[in-house]
């Protein structure tokens, strides 16, 4: 092996991109085939043009593998579920009878039949469908979709290189069926597995496929030595296959650690690893197991889940000390480009200074392949690149955007008591009871209501002119009226104002926040059909005036009963942005707190008595290496704190979690010191219940019994049945009642008929537990 040859081989790739299309044509369509507005073929057609139009453009611009199998109409998780057989008995009459409403059964439950957990993709905002399976699942292969998309690919002349989920991800990722005990562990499947991923990889080898990825992110997570020994058996089978293509087994999200000498010696043909600067240290571990002799390396240079412009002479430099460490050496980003937007040219309103330091897919797309071409033949070949790519660099480095001294002097000067509140939660709780009066089991929801079509037509008049302020703030002030006077009729305990002037949790405080940048287009999959636009937070964080208060004491205005007032929290704020990297992530979060406690306090001498800052990314943004989780929870916790640590011991706080895994940290939940924690729990079947009870959690907690991400409406029973389950790691007089999540994607016909369905079951709970 020389230096020159592998040079000389660099290709550019990606593992993925963004699927929704420019217009977000894949939701529309998919909305419009669950509303019967759109047919089964109309959909498919509709599929079909973006995959043609993403690949084209991918080899336009210079990409030599062109990713199919990442293309998905819910996810790709559940694409795998499907590609292996691995249907849940109480969906496979619907798959059987129609296989693409089975499919959408299974993301998203009938009236009937509950769909699958969905949790978040590793520390990500995506989330997919958790596989279930038990000690008789029974696999059988089906690669109809994963060799149609590389049929496509080649017949408009290109090269696909189909992506999977490999098969020990695809188990760690699973959770015992229900009605299949916990401690099963779905690990133990995967020499049953392991002949259905070897008839897939045949399939795709007769297709047309000469490269295959098979991505294994859970990897890079601490594996124990029994789950390491199962990837060193997976891939020492699939690799010794005699009727397959090419194995490219991936890796992101971090470094692979102890796996790496497993992988690096498996017969496979080539590894793709993760050297942005949260994974460095797999190029120290590459260099320990001796380098990839014989195998190709994909080298994720480039962030593919940040939209900062990549360093191109680090990376570059990065590139040139791989090419000793493996014979061929191509060019990729960190991981798929689904975690990124599609196109930073369309952002017309942002500042053409500003736009230069952004890179969103098709931006990164371009520095893959200015890199393998650097890497290929030498720096003069991309001196434009370079050029431009120092400048932009410079400009980001120098600007004043992102720095304001009396944000930083405020944060300097945070004290430990600043992030306390004056009054343990024992003495508090006896203040909020007198002062709230609530009964045993109260009930409330999460925040948002239906954000209807009125809604979004008069959000889209004022932007246009078509109606002006007064007009816009009538139509607000309308909707809460109807939210609070519903709630009221339903009988709900601590009331919300709906939140219907807001167009995200996240973007409307961005826009009220100076160091944040928004976008018109940056729209990117959080799950199924729900997409989000990350802000931009690319300066110094200060909240210049209230950003919530008017609408909550108008709110509170129209009843006697309590209105929450409604934040969303730092870490959130964090982690459902793109966030600067050019300091450490705490120290962000602190100046996002001060400027959030600024709120709190502005809503508490307003009169708020109940005020709920939402950390649903608590759990999301945890390092997937425990090594690196006490530093995150230490920072995290105390913005949490310093966020609410100003009001008096009255004031009930409450907070917000929901789609993870919450089990491995509860002692943070715990340190958070909320009065108030509601959790997802439906499709968990109340697990977070019985882990708050095994860790002794002191405070009150409402576990959901209402799962807001599926159509169907629960009957009352079906809620009291979880309440009952609740209660048996609750104690009732600090069990609360609410939905899994906020009610903004839901429609308004089921979320009355749910809401009274639960305050019913409230009703019915509480009943048997009074004395007779």
């Amino acid at each position: 092996m020389t230096t020159k040859s592998a040079a000389a081989a660099a290709r550019a790739t990606v593992y993925g991109y963004p699927r929704q299309g420019r217009g977000r044509e894949l939701k529309k369509a998919v909305e419009g085939y669950w509303k019967g507005r759109v047919s089964a073929a109309a959909l498919h057609a509709t599929a079909a043009e973006l995959r043609r139009s993403n690949w084209q453009e991918l080899a336009a611009a210079g990409v030599d593998e062109v990713p199919t199998g990442d293309f998905s109409y819910y996810d790709h998780v559940l694409d795998a579920s499907v590609m292996v057989g691995a249907v849940p008995e109480r969906h496979r009459a619907a798959v059987a009878a129609d296989a693409l409403d089975g499919y959408f059964a299974m993301a998203r439950g009938t009236q009937d039949v509950a769909p699958l957990e969905m949790t978040k993709w590793f520390d990500t905002n995506y989330h997919y469908l958790v596989p279930e399976l038990g000690p008789d699942s029974v696999f059988t292969a089906d690669s109809t979709k994963q060799v149609a998309e590389v049929t496509e690919a080649l017949a408009l002349g290109l090269t696909p290189r189909p992506v999977l989920v490999g098969p020990v991800t695809y188990l760690l990722l699973a959770k015992p069926a229900p009605g299949v005990a916990a401690d099963f562990d779905p690990l133990t499947l995967l020499d049953r597995l392991l002949p259905v991923y070897a008839e897939v990889l045949a399939d795709l080898r007769a297709a047309g496929a000469a490269w295959v990825q098979l991505d294994e992110p859970a990897l890079v997570q601490d594996r124990t030595s029994a789950e390491l020994n199962a990837a060193d058996r997976a891939y020492r089978v699939l690799g010794t296959l005699a009727d397959r293509p090419k194995l490219l087994v991936a890796s992101y999200f971090g470094r692979l650690g102890a796996a790496l000498p497993t992988l690096a010696a498996a017969p496979v043909d080539g590894l793709a690893l993760d050297f942005t600067e949260s994974a460095a240290a797999n190029l120290d571990a590459l260099a320990a197991v001796g380098g990839l002799t014989g195998k190709r390396l994909v080298a994720g240079v480039v962030n593919g889940r940040n939209i900062w412009a990549n360093d191109l002479e680090k990376s570059l430099a990065t590139l040139g000390t791989l090419l000793g460490l493996a014979d061929h050496v191509d060019v990729a980003a960190s991981c798929s480009l689904l975690h990124v937007p599609l196109d930073a040219a369309l952002e017309r309103d942002v500042d053409p200074q500003i736009l230069r330091w952004l890179s969103f897919a098709r931006q990164k797309v371009a520095e893959v392949v200015a890199l393998a071409k650097g890497l290929a033949l030498g720096t003069d070949a991309i001196t434009a690149e370079l050029t431009a790519n120092r400048a932009a660099l410079a400009s980001r480095a120098t600007s004043p955007i992102t720095r304001d001294p009396a944000v930083r002097a405020r944060a300097e000067a945070v004290t430990d008591a600043d992030a306390r509140r004056s009054r343990p939660y024992r003495e508090r709780t006896v203040a909020q009871r007198e002062r709230l009066g609530l009964p045993l089991l109260p009930t409330t929801t999460i925040g948002s209501f239906p954000q209807t079509d009125e809604l979004r037509v008069a959000r889209a008049d004022l932007r246009a002119g078509r109606i002006d302020t007064a007009g816009y703030e009538e139509r607000i002030r309308a909707e809460i009226a109807e939210v609070l006077s519903f709630q009221e009729k339903t009988g709900l305990d601590v009331l919300v104002h709906g939140e219907p002037e807001r167009n995200d949790m996240v973007q409307y405080f961005a826009e009220q926040l100076t160091g944040y940048l928004a976008t018109q287009h940056g729209w990117v999959q959080s799950y199924g059909t729900r997409y989000v636009r990350p802000p931009i937070l690319a300066g110094d964080i200060s909240r210049p005036e209230p950003m919530t208060v008017r609408w909550t004491t108008y709110a509170q205005s129209l009843t006697d009963r309590p209105v929450k007032g409604m934040l969303t929290g730092p870490v959130t704020m964090l982690a459902w942005s793109f966030v600067r990297d050019d300091q450490p992530l705490g120290d962000t979060a602190r100046q996002v707190a001060l400027a959030l406690r600024d709120e709190v306090d502005d809503l508490e001498a307003a009169g708020t008595s109940v005020i709920q800052v939402d950390e649903p990314a608590l759990r999301e943004t945890l390092p997937l290496r425990a090594a690196d989780r006490p530093a995150y929870l230490a920072w995290a916790t105390e913005a949490f704190r310093l966020t609410t640590g100003g009001v008096a011991p009255g004031t009930q706080i409450h907070t917000h979690m929901c789609y993870a895994e919450f089990g491995d940290i509860v002692q943070a939940i715990d340190d958070l010191d909320a009065d108030v924690i509601s959790l997802e729990a439906t499709r968990s079947h109340m697990q977070v219940a019985g882990e708050l009870a095994s860790h002794g959690y002191p405070r009150e907690a409402g576990p959901g019994v209402w799962d807001i991400h599926s159509p169907r409406v629960p009957s009352v029973e079906e809620a009291a049945a979880l309440l009952r389950t609740g209660l048996e790691g609750i104690p009732a007089e600090r069990l609360w009642v609410n939905p899994d999540c906020g009610l903004k994607t839901r429609g308004w016909a089921e979320t009355r008929a749910s809401l009274e369905h639960l305050v019913a079951a409230a009703r019915t709970v509480r009943a048997e537990l009074r004395p007779s």
